[in-house]
């Protein structure tokens, strides 16, 4: 499997994103796909995650701001964030399982 993470930029607080996540390869092994983010001088923590039965689960920090969805047709997970604040700013990276794999990451920048 491998995974393409696309969507970040520069963004004002209050501002909107969509992160992308193309999976590529075995995709039908697939059980979960999750964003993480690593803030700078922080370790990487889980944003969100969606299983196969649709269901998600969120970081404290970003529900009722951030929603995770899946477009099987098109082997994508979507990433879409409202209300971003400064403390969003990272490198977001998508992440399958089973097999284990990280996408490359893509930066959210959110300017005060």
């Amino acid at each position: 499997v491998q995974l393409q993470a696309s969507g970040g930029g520069l963004v004002q607080a209050g501002g909107s994103l969509r992160l992308s996540c193309v999976a590529s390869g075995r995709t039908f092994r697939i059980k979960v796909i999750s964003w993480y983010r690593q803030r700078p001088g922080k370790q990487r923590e889980l944003v969100a995650n969606i299983s196969t039965t649709d269901s998600t689960n969120y970081a404290d920090s970003v529900k009722e701001r951030f929603t995770i969805s899946r477009d099987n047709a098109k082997n994508t997970v979507y990433l879409q964030m409202n209300s971003l604040k400064p403390e969003d700013t990272a490198v977001y990276y998508c992440y399958s399982i089973p097999p284990r794999a990280w996408g490359q990451g893509t930066l959210v920048t959110v300017s005060s």
